[in-house]
């Protein structure tokens, strides 16, 4: 089984209520790493107790997971997706690469605890973000984005 079918088989719960997991995840990437909130700036500034039940903020993590969703159903094959992913968080947000490292942890993390993500597909997440993030720090430098 590739490290895309290892994730997959657990997506569907995910794919189900991106909203619900998606508003898990930023909450748990802000509680965790606090730092990141500052990136997202409709959250800077407001309290991570407001940020819980904040329907914005479930908006943005089903927007992020959904994004997850084509690059791990393109298994390897995302140039389309992640190109334009990449020179928007490089140009627009000014997102530093170490975001896209950390938010791997809290999917790899929520994963587990919420969908059954086992420590192989934690680890296979974990693969398949590298390259991707690989693949964004490469049009990063080519953008001439160094954050």
């Amino acid at each position: 089984m590739t490290d895309f079918d290892l994730v997959l088989k657990c997506w569907g719960p995910v794919e189900a209520d991106y909203n619900t997991h998606g508003g898990l995840v930023l909450n748990r990437l802000f509680t965790e790493y606090p730092d990141t909130q500052g990136y997202f700036p409709r959250f800077a500034g407001i309290d991570k107790a407001e940020l819980v039940a904040n329907p914005d903020v479930a908006a943005h993590g089903a927007t992020v997971l959904k994004k997850l969703g084509e690059l791990l159903k393109a298994k390897g094959n995302h140039a389309a997706v992640l190109k334009p992913l990449a020179t928007t968080h490089a140009n627009t947000h000014k997102i530093p690469i170490n975001n896209f490292k950390l938010i791997t942890e809290v999917i790899a993390k929520h994963m587990a605890e919420k969908v059954g993500l086992d420590g192989a597909g934690q680890e296979a997440l974990r693969k398949v973000m590298s390259v991707v993030i690989a693949d964004i720090d490469a049009t990063y430098k080519e953008l001439g984005f160094a954050p």
